[in-house]
């Protein structure tokens, strides 16, 4: 009668590395060399593979907690998020962790914070309690973070965040490159009187409001105060934002083209531009920013976006953790900045001609 560890939940007999063993004609001592990764130099390639078959025919899977424990690894590593359930784009990030995670053969187990400190405190407790190899620690949306207690005594990575203290890793966006960039669209098509719809104070409206201007000033052009409209992140403030910049102003001295904050802004302006029978993109073009999935794709006309780089980062967060994990090195505490990448659509084109 077998173990426990050599039982499958249906109670049939779990395949061990002895019957693998004894399929291929070889030694247990043979079989742990090729599942252990000590296989080079101590077996020819031709033994290798017929273990592998044996291996195949048998569905003998290597026992991962029994490695680890060999390792002094779990294969598991922590993801601590402050918004996982409420965010758009927790998806993506969770996909670019999850897949690089299991291409290197370990697992992800996720705690969502709800962005309450104590609790992340105690999420972070509770996986190295669990022996994670390593944290990734993700917020939803750009800012500095105050670091979880506990990070600091395994692996750990930050994620669309800056640590006040500057004292792990981060990976997040270029967003004042993306700035750079959504400006640019509007001034390759022509336009040179542009606005800024959106954001408040936060890094991530600081930066892209920074990146718009860089790219404008290398041109020449200055952007009145006026049109810069901060209303938030909502449709509603985009909507507001374009009523105040469209409304009242005769054709020829109003944008002809608006940087929104995000595309929930860009569906407010896209509204308003309807209501005030001015055509998107003949008279107005429109710039949003996120590439909100289930958004921007189906406004009308679709929007061209400036795209976080929300998978990207859970990837490189994730590899660099893999590689902290796998060389037993701390990695400095640097910031690594991703590019935003473009998604254009229907709502950019050349300037009216009056």
């Amino acid at each position: 009668m077998g173990s426990a560890e050599d039982r499958q939940t249906n109670g049939t007999a779990r395949p061990t590395s002895r019957d693998v063993a004894r399929l291929a004609g070889v030694s247990h001592t043979a079989v742990s060399f090729v599942f252990n990764g000590r296989a080079q130099g101590n077996l020819s390639p031709a033994t290798q593979e017929r273990i592998r078959q044996a291996a195949a025919q048998l569905g003998y899977r290597p026992d991962p907690v029994a490695r680890g424990l060999r390792r002094s690894r779990t294969a598991v590593i922590g993801l601590v998020t402050d918004e996982i359930a409420s965010s758009p784009f927790a998806g993506r990030l969770l996909r670019g962790a999850m897949e690089t995670a299991w291409s290197s053969e370990h697992l992800v187990l996720t705690v969502d914070s709800g962005g309450d400190p104590a609790k992340e405190d105690a999420a972070v407790a509770e996986l190295l309690d669990r022996r994670v190899d390593g944290i990734i620690y993700a917020a939803m949306s750009l800012r500095r973070v105050r670091v979880p207690e506990g990070l600091h005594r395994t692996h750990s990575v930050l994620a669309n965040c800056l640590p006040e203290d500057d004292s792990l890793p981060s990976v997040i966006p270029a967003e004042r490159a993306g700035g750079r960039t959504a400006a640019r669209l509007l001034l390759e098509q022509g336009h040179r009187r542009v606005a800024l719809v959106g954001g408040q104070d936060d890094m991530a409206s600081v930066e892209r409001l920074r990146g718009f201007r860089d790219a404008l000033r290398a041109e020449g052009i200055t952007v009145p105060k006026e049109w810069v409209v901060r209303t938030g992140g909502e449709i509603s403030g985009g909507y507001r934002g374009a009523e105040q910049l469209l409304a009242d102003a005769p054709a020829a001295r109003r944008p002809t083209g608006i940087f929104c904050y995000n595309d929930r802004v860009a569906a407010g302006v896209l509204h308003a531009a309807t209501r005030l029978r001015i055509t998107v993109p003949d008279e107005l073009s429109i710039v949003g920013y996120d590439d909100q999935e289930h958004m921007a794709a189906f406004l009308t006309p679709p929007l061209t976006s400036v795209a976080l780089p929300h998978r990207a980062m859970g990837e490189a967060a994730t590899r660099l953790l893999l590689d902290a994990i796998d060389t037993g090195r701390t990695p400095p505490a640097t910031t690594r900045r991703l590019a935003c990448p473009v998604i254009s659509r229907a709502s950019v084109g050349p300037v009216p001609t009056r």
